[in-house]
C-alpha cells in the first residue's frame, strides 16, 4: 500500500472559458440598457390603483386645465428660485 495519496486539484484548467474583454460602448449600451429597465419598473409600480402616478393621472383626466395651471405655477416657481 503506498502513502502517496494523489490530491485533487484545487484549479480546473480550461472548463471555464475566458471571459472575453468588452468595448467601453458596449458597456455603456448594457448599463443604459440597465437604467432604462429600472426606470420601466418604478413607473410600473408608481401606476398601481392608489399610487402617487395613478392619482395625478386621475386627475389630470377629470381637470386637464387646472392640471396645466398648477404644472404651470410650480415651473414658475422652481424658475424663479433657480435664478
Amino acid at each position: 500500500m503506498t502513502e502517496n495519496i494523489p490530491l485533487s486539484p484545487s484549479i480546473y484548467d480550461g472548463l471555464d472559458p475566458e471571459p472575453q474583454p468588452k468595448s467601453g460602448a458596449r458597456e455603456a449600451f448594457e448599463t443604459l440598457g440597465a437604467a432604462a429597465d429600472r426606470a420601466k419598473a418604478a413607473i410600473e409600480a408608481g401606476r398601481r390603483p392608489g399610487m402617487p402616478l395613478s392619482i395625478l393621472t386621475n386627475v389630470a383626466r377629470e381637470a386637464p386645465l387646472g392640471s396645466l395651471l398648477f404644472a404651470l405655477l410650480i415651473g414658475i416657481a422652481i424658475g424663479r428660485r433657480t435664478r
